[in-house]
């Protein structure tokens, strides 16, 4: 084997068509090896001699993609310095773009013997862990472009691969549960035909599944336990782990762009697969402990802010180098349009307190390509301080917990200010305008992976997660939710009525506010875990999505199209929304009638500017209007104007909203004035049946649009007329809402 010096970047194993360039960073090892796996179980190594800068390097020619490799760090293993080098344990490249096989959990994968945690284990580990892959970088991108939609456009759908796709009758076995299985026309076209642009995939970084769980007969199925930061999961390929993962996601991204969608990533970079003290020898602990983690005083202990037993070292060179070259990596090779942080205020933690000046944010902020994608943070995590809804830069936006407990606490009675609810609807000016940013920066939703189905949470009082192992105290406690009176399935008509009910009008409720809507994957299906709010480890039919029947192909689907190729489903994205056909559905089917009232709520706000606004409101006219009415106004179900007093009244639970098309202050992207058509937005969250009355100096004459009192969503410009100082009566927990054309 010919063996050249090669160059310590990029790191990783890069092939460039006639060999393989290798670069690993270790500050710590005193020697190491690269060790190329047979497919017989044998091993050659190289050993990196080359060194710059603590990265230690290797060309060789004729390595081709494919070839399984790992690195053998020989250095000290002194835990109470926090080191813990051992070469008997093949470690992956931090680099990786593919990784194949799994951890099989032998005591040899641990750097310790279960019997005696003191004593360092030299077993070889080889046999039993994963391997790194060098990868074909080259793919045939044609005329891909990136769709761009700007977050006032986008309404995003959070999905996990497998959940979403396993059990699609519409999907060729074969592909099921895979990236090809997203890619498939069935998907795509439901995504586009629900008015869909942006998929934001649970993790698909390289994970492992946690020994514990595993012994348990379960597995980590959300996939927040990340070991490759550039590779993706391989489980989730049609066509193998040597690399084809790579193609088939890039595959994936195509087809998805294709038909204007874009593809956001859940990403935790705040601690890794490796665990606490007890944890496995896998990687980043045996290639450099103490410059990858933050280690607690007594360096044999890792902090940990994060709840998974171990935290990134925010403060690191290294670990930020790391960060932003895999974010540069998904942008740049893989085409992705951007990021949801997994527990994002670790990320802040540059020494203890989070640091919204950390390094992390600075070098997001500088830099030209990562920067310039959709850049989404879950405020909080596990550790003191960690609850920062509403303190991060401008840049980003962020997963809004204050506008999910709002709107639960209103559709499930609970006493709370209106001024609450108002200021979530109007896009959370309280959290978000004071440094500079704008409803955009408010991601909205109301349910997520983690918490309640949609379905769940008005059936369900209390968490019902018997089945994850650990006698049902995993999990939130407090859900604020409701079973209308019911805990759990039942075929009481009335209580099914007011579920469905509830249902729609959480929907109605979260496209209708400012900010951007978030979707969890199988809402619109009203998908049900069966009360389990915490499914991370079931890999099983309680958390994959069971499609209806209807929707095993687009023929018989409602919105049919002709067409099932990603450009059809690019044409519906770009033409707008087809017509409502509910005759084309069982008219006493609840989940067409759920999945039809969702279209219609996202086509309703996608055709009408007024819901999404780029600035908050102004409570004032706005110049240059044809009248003197403020852009938005708040009135009583008597149709009287809001007083101090009826904001502040807990008791209260009813509410109309004015919101004027004419008084939009932006202008669109050529500076010319936005106008729409005027909304009343009619509320009552109350256990009675209320009279609402039409404000009478806001519009003469308005067509009800949304009345979630009806199962089926009001096809356009078939809803009753109504005119100024009519009284409308709306049943208990409904909203309707009148439109005046402009």
């Amino acid at each position: 084997m010919q063996v050249w010096p090669g160059h310590p970047y990029p790191l990783g194993a890069t092939y460039d068509g006639a060999g393989t360039n290798f670069a690993v960073f270790s500050e710590v090892a005193e020697r190491i090896e690269l060790c190329l796996l047979g497919d017989d179980g044998s091993e050659t190594s190289v050993e990196l001699r080359e060194k710059d800068a603590f990265v230690r390097h290797v060309y060789l020619p004729g390595i081709q993609p494919g070839q399984r490799y790992g690195f053998r760090v020989h250095g000290p293993y002194k835990p109470q310095n926090g080191d813990r080098c051992n070469a008997a344990k093949l470690l992956l490249d931090p680099y990786a773009k593919a990784i194949s096989g799994s951890v099989d959990w032998d005591e040899s994968v641990y750097g310790y013997h279960f019997d005696e945690p003191g004593r360092r284990n030299d077993l070889d580990s080889a046999p039993h862990t994963m391997a790194s892959v060098v990868i074909n970088p080259f793919f045939d991108w044609g005329n891909d472009r990136p769709p761009r939609t700007e977050y006032h456009h986008t309404v995003i759908y959070e999905a996990q691969v497998k959940g979403l796709t396993y059990l699609h009758p519409g999907i060729p076995e074969e592909i099921r549960g895979t990236y090809a299985g997203i890619a498939h026309p069935a998907v795509i076209e439901h995504l586009a035909r629900l008015g869909i642009t942006a998929l934001e995939l649970m993790p698909v970084h390289q994970f492992v599944h946690d020994h514990r769980l595993v012994d348990l007969g379960l597995n980590n199925y959300w996939g927040y336990n990340t070991i490759g930061f550039f590779a993706p999961h391989g489980a989730y390929s049609a066509t193998g782990d040597r690399g084809q993962q790579v193609q088939e996601f890039k595959s994936m991204v195509k087809a998805l762009h294709a038909a204007g969608i874009e593809v956001i990533l859940d990403v935790v970079y705040n601690h890794t697969a490796e665990g606490n003290h007890l944890g496995p020898t896998l990687a980043f602990r045996g290639l450099d402990n103490s410059a990858y983690y933050r280690l607690a005083e007594d360096r044999r202990y890792y902090e940990d802010t994060t709840g998974t037993g171990n935290s990134l070292l925010m403060r690191s060179p290294h670990v930020l180098q790391l960060i932003m070259d895999s974010l540069r990596y998904w942008v740049t090779e893989m085409h992705v349009d951007g990021f949801r942080f997994d527990l994002a205020a670790t990320l802040a933690r540059q020494f203890h307190e989070v640091d919204r000046l950390s390094s992390f944010f600075d070098l997001v902020q500088q830099d030209p390509v990562v920067s310039q994608t959709k850049l989404i943070a879950e405020p909080w995590d596990v550790g003191e301080g960690g609850y920062q809804v509403g303190n991060f830069p401008p840049l980003w936006t962020e997963w809004n917990g204050q506008y999910r407990d709002t709107v639960r606490d209103l559709w499930r009675g609970e006493n709370a200010a209106l001024a609450e609810f108002g200021s979530r609807l109007t896009g959370s000016s309280d959290l978000y305008q004071d440094d500079g940013r704008r409803p955009i920066a408010s991601i909205n939703f109301v349910t997520c992976h983690d918490g309640f189905t949609l379905r769940d949470l008005v059936s369900y009082n209390d968490k019902h997660n018997e089945a994850n192992g650990e006698d049902n105290r995993d999990g939130e406690s407090h859900n604020r939710s409701w079973n209308c009176g019911v805990e759990g399935e039942t075929d009481d008509p009335h209580v099914l009525a007011l579920r469905a009910r509830q249902q729609r009008n959480f929907i109605a409720t979260l496209m209708l506010s400012q900010g951007v809507p978030m979707l969890s994957h199988g809402d619109e299906f009203g998908r049900t875990q069966g009360g389990n709010n915490n499914a991370y480890c079931q890999d099983n039919e309680i958390a994959w999505l069971h499609w209806p029947a209807f929707a095993s192909h687009s023929a018989s689907a409602p919105h049919a199209s002709a067409h099932t190729s990603a450009h059809a489903a690019s044409h519906v994205a770009a033409q707008g929304a087809p017509q409502a056909t509910a005759q084309a559905l069982d008219d006493d089917d609840p989940v067409a009638q759920l999945l039809e009232f969702t279209r219609h709520m996202v086509w309703l706000r996608r055709d009408h500017p007024v819901f999404r606004r780029r600035r908050f409101f102004h409570g004032r006219p706005v110049s240059g209007t044809h009248d003197d009415l403020t852009d938005i106004a708040w009135f009583t179900a008597s149709g009287e104007e809001m007083t101090e007093e009826d904001w502040r009244a807990s008791f209260a639970k009813s509410l109309i909203v004015f919101l004027n098309g004419y008084a939009i202050s932006e202008p669109d992207t050529r500076g010319e004035r936005i106008t729409d058509d005027s909304f009343l937005l009619l509320f009552n969250a109350g256990w009675e049946p209320l009279d609402f009355t039409v404000p009478v100096n806001h519009g003469k004459e308005w067509q009800m649009v949304v009345d979630t009192a009806q199962p089926w969503a009001i096809a356009p410009g078939t809803g009753p007329k109504v005119r100024a100082g009519d009284v409308l009566h709306l049943t208990d927990r409904s909203m309707m809402v009148l439109q005046r054309p402009a």
